[in-house]
């Protein structure tokens, strides 16, 4: 069985770079699969289209979703994962600059794990990015 791979759901590059580097700071060898549009990460969820032949079986550790989303938003996301039986126990952590409580109520309507606001401080988003990575790779345990 290969190590869990994390998927970033991220648009903006900054977001993404420092995303992962504080996985590397934390020694986290897991692999990061970015998806930068909605599209982008249902395709890799379902294996379709770029990631066809994927298997399925190796789902992601984590999910995590940006909402501010090109083409497909994350709140979309979120539900088509929570409403196809191969994917609704997928682990969700919807991790974004939104701090509307609108954003907040309907991602956890929708079944996230959990809703991270993302820092703006670079030091606090690098210690919230390891946090998260540590909890969700090494002490969640899934169904």
């Amino acid at each position: 069985m290969s190590e869990p791979t994390i998927l970033l759901v991220e648009d903006n590059p900054d977001d993404e770079a420092l995303t992962v580097h504080a996985f590397q700071q934390q020694h986290l060898a897991n692999q990061v699969v970015v998806a930068r549009d909605g599209v982008q990460a249902l395709d890799y969820l379902f294996a379709r289209d770029a990631w066809a032949g994927r298997d399925l079986t190796q789902a992601p550790a984590v999910v995590l979703l940006d909402l501010k989303l090109p083409r497909i938003d994350g709140l979309e996301v979120l539900r088509q994962i929570r409403a196809d039986e191969r994917t609704w126990s997928q682990p969700v952590v919807v991790l974004t600059s939104s701090a509307e409580e609108r954003d907040v109520v309907e991602s956890y309507r929708l079944g996230c794990n959990s809703y991270v606001r993302k820092p703006v401080d670079f030091d606090e988003f690098v210690a919230a990015a390891q946090q998260l990575g540590l909890y969700w790779l090494l002490l969640n345990r899934r169904p």
